[in-house]
């Protein structure tokens, strides 16, 4: 899958796939979620690493709670549950997944 548009010509993103891929990972994206947005305890068919490139998240696993912004990064095992609860500017994330 080639880059989006939007950052195709973004050599972060660029960079991030690339290692992504070389690390095993098959899949790489931009997500975009609304302001405010809360997604309640879910788990993926996937693992994920993930770039928050705009806004933030209060990302909960475990019972621990952390808040991401712009900048931060975070990797997430096939299957783990956790949670989502976006901010009022809403975020996008660079995604990693590998199945």
């Amino acid at each position: 899958m080639s880059a989006p548009a939007v950052v195709a010509g973004d050599a972060d993103f660029v960079a991030f796939e690339a290692q992504a891929r070389a690390d095993g990972f098959d899949e790489v994206l931009v997500r975009e979620w609304a302001p405010g947005q809360v997604l309640d305890t879910h788990t993926h068919p996937f693992a994920l690493r993930v770039h928050v490139k705009r806004g933030e998240v209060a990302f909960t696993r475990d019972g621990a709670t952390r808040t991401l912004r712009a900048g931060d990064r975070f990797e997430l095992p096939f299957e783990a549950p956790h949670a989502e609860a976006y901010g009022p500017e809403g975020a996008t994330f660079w995604v990693a997944r590998k199945r």
